[in-house]
């Protein structure tokens, strides 16, 4: 690990028993009658946690001995974890973080949304727990060396790192190649194509290793055959293997008949619309970002059915001059902007598709589109994020009977 990283702060330690994960990945216990959140913990667990900070209505710390463990805890195989702020449940067994993510999801709907019993469905495992990750941002220390961030209690110190096991195994090939020498300001990006086999590592590392190729302007990806060019700049999901299930949920959850109009807000690449295309009869891609955009034009190129209006959401989405029988919303972790959920409310199609990567923006954005007169029919949690507590989920609205 580099350099040895002090010992976190612990201002006491105190007896805990855990009740329930809170969003965020920390169990929570009570300390007469406060709260306190437990990083490493798991439900049902009796445990000694040290405190690292204290606040008038809660507490944070770490558990740092398991006086009665749960039958669903494992021993983390990396030896970064409980230091790289990575990964938060490493020693949670994969089966079990599935139902914790449910779980979240469902309380945050509760909490947030005020969903009395929200419909949500169980999570969709990714098909790897590791090596799954096809992006990765390291940090540069001044040695040139690579690594991450350490988490808030061991005081974001920088980790060098020798090999990360979230990260698809070519990634850790570049890794391995350049760990030491890696002299370039602040970040080395790697992205992977999991189904392709092509590298996009920024920015050029010619000068320190000729044979690598790096500085390059895009990369593709292929999903369920159909291949994408992404630019260094544009955004693409992490997890190629879950992603493919996520366009098969989507697609699942509009039913095409091949009649329909679909506003696909916040659309990226095109990952959406191109397996839409074929299967509707118009596609309106809002998007605001210019790389994603140019890819879009390149990825879609095939189809004449297929428009990109380069804006913000919020900006265009109630202006558009049709009422769509569907509208895709894929918004960043924020959720959308009041004026995006505005403008839906205003198009009012009669079903909604909202992919989520944030539980709690989640439900607050549902709760505003169903007080504005949609029915919430399901709530599908993905897990594009394995051994974290980040869920991506897909929720299905239906405008309510009798509106028009």
């Amino acid at each position: 690990m580099g350099e040895p990283l002090p010992t976190p702060r612990t201002l006491r330690t105190i007896e805990l028993h855990l009740e329930e994960m809170a969003y965020q990945g920390a169990a929570i216990g009570r300390e007469d009658g406060r709260v306190v959140f437990a990083e490493y913990g798991i439900p049902g667990e009796d445990v000694l946690v040290a405190i690292e900070r204290d606040r008038k209505d809660h507490a944070l710390g770490r558990v740092v001995e398991v006086r009665t463990p749960s039958p669903e805890r494992v021993d983390p195989p990396c030896p970064y974890f409980g230091v790289c702020g990575g990964c938060q449940w490493q020693h949670i067994r994969y089966e079990h973080q599935l139902v914790l993510k449910q779980h979240v999801v469902r309380q945050q709907l509760r909490r947030i949304g005020k969903f009395e019993n929200p419909p949500v469905s169980p999570t969709i495992p990714s098909p790897s727990p590791y090596g799954y990750r096809n992006h990765a941002r390291f940090s540069v220390d001044g040695k040139g060396n690579l690594g991450y961030i350490s988490r808030p209690g061991h005081g974001y110190r920088f980790i060098r790192i020798e090999r990360c096991l979230i990260m698809h195994p070519k990634i850790n090939e570049v890794l391995e190649r350049l760990q030491g020498k890696a002299h370039v300001k602040h970040q080395l990006m790697v992205r992977y194509g999991v189904n392709t086999g092509e590298l996009l590592v920024h920015p050029n590392v010619h000068e320190i290793d000729p044979e690598l190729p790096s500085g390059q302007p895009y990369y593709h990806e292929a999903l369920r055959g159909y291949r994408f060019r992404i630019s260094a700049s544009s955004f693409f999901q992490t997890n190629t293997g879950i992603a493919e299930r996520l366009v098969e949920l989507v697609l699942e959850r509009i039913a095409p008949t091949g009649q329909e109009v679909v506003v696909d807000a916040y659309a990226g690449v095109g990952t959406f619309a191109a397996f839409l295309a074929p299967r509707v009869a118009r596609v309106i891609g809002i998007e605001e970002s210019p790389s994603a955009v140019a890819d879009a034009q390149v990825n879609l190129d095939p189809f004449d059915n297929v428009e990109y209006v380069m804006a913000k959401v919020e900006h265009v989405l109630g202006k558009l001059a049709v009422r769509p029988d569907v509208v895709i919303l894929d918004p960043p972790r924020v959720g959308c902007a009041p004026e995006a959920i505005t403008g839906v409310l205003m198009l009012r199609p009669p079903r909604i598709v909202y992919v989520s990567c944030d539980p709690a923006t989640l439900a607050r954005d549902l709760r505003k589109l169903v007080d504005g007169g949609y029915r919430l029919v399901d709530v599908t949690p993905l897990d594009m994020f394995p051994q974290t507590y980040h869920i991506e989920s897909v929720a299905t609205l239906e405008l309510a009977e009798g509106l028009p």
